[in-house]
């Protein structure tokens, strides 16, 4: 759910944010929490190796348990958190003895639910199970790809992942990008959408609220000097004044192929469409 603010002032225009009714205001455990130092966007050499970052808030890490291992233990849901590091909300789990954790939250998870990762013959909203075990069709998310390893795939605000038909010792997993790939039967998933569908329709409304998310001002080509940048130089509004964008550095830039593992492209049944 998407909350308006009235326009007091023109940097409030337009503002939204997303309901938090449903997140608990209670601090994280500390047990579940690391220092997150700010990197600014740097390698390990101090060289910028991403531009347009600095500053924000500062941010406490999340320990988030991306594998939840089959065992005999029952979780119940606890709290709904917030997390700023991701765009997914958190399920704080509570264990009979006593044992807690996070997990990515699924869309309708509520305080009080069970969670599972035994073996189960009906999945249910939460539950993490083996590809095998689950029916043809269920959405998924948090999804391995190697199996033990934990969730690589499908782990952002509203997404999810279907799947598709299973053949010999792979399952064939439809991706929020269109893409379908074959996953071992024996990695695992969780069942149910990513919660906090709501988030991409969040407006910002003022370089303030992105400059508190660690973003930094980032200047267009065009309004560069010409030994800036290639699209640079020129008098008034002129277009680059090339055949395709480049990069600031000379590269083909928007819409260029920058995949290069094809170790794995034996696994991707059909490519995702733009």
């Amino acid at each position: 759910m998407i909350k308006t603010v009235k326009p007091t002032t023109n940097a409030r225009r337009k503002m939204s944010f997303a309901s938090t009714a449903q997140l608990s205001k209670n601090r994280p455990p500390k047990s579940l929490l690391l220092s997150l130092k700010k990197k600014a966007g740097r390698d390990s050499s101090g060289q910028i190796s991403i531009r347009h970052r600095g500053g924000g808030a500062k941010r406490l890490y999340r320990i988030v348990d991306f594998k939840l291992l089959p065992s005999d233990i029952s979780w119940e849901v606890v709290e709904i958190h917030y997390d700023p590091n991701r765009s997914a909300h958190l399920a704080l789990l509570q264990a009979e003895q006593g044992k807690k954790c996070y997990i990515i939250a699924p869309e309708g998870l509520k305080v009080g639910d069970k969670v599972s990762s035994q073996t189960a013959k009906k999945p249910r909203l939460g539950h993490r199970m083996i590809l095998a075990d689950i029916p043809v069709g269920t959405e998924l998310h948090n999804i391995e790809l190697k199996p033990g390893q934990g969730g690589k795939l499908v782990r952002g605000a509203g997404t999810w992942a279907t799947l598709g038909a299973k053949e010999g010792k792979y399952a064939h997993v439809r991706l929020p990008s269109s893409e379908i790939r074959k996953v071992l039967l024996k990695c695992m998933a969780s069942v149910g959408r990513v919660s906090n569908s709501s988030h991409n329709r969040v407006r910002l409304a003022k370089a303030g609220r992105v400059r508190w998310m660690g973003f930094r001002p980032t200047v267009r080509g065009k309004a560069m000097n010409p030994n800036s940048h290639p699209h640079g130089g020129g008098e008034g509004v002129n277009p680059i004044g090339l055949k395709y964008p480049k990069t600031p550095w000379g590269k083909p830039a928007r819409g260029v192929k920058t995949r290069k593992n094809k170790r794995t492209d034996q696994f991707i049944i059909n490519r995702r469409k733009k």
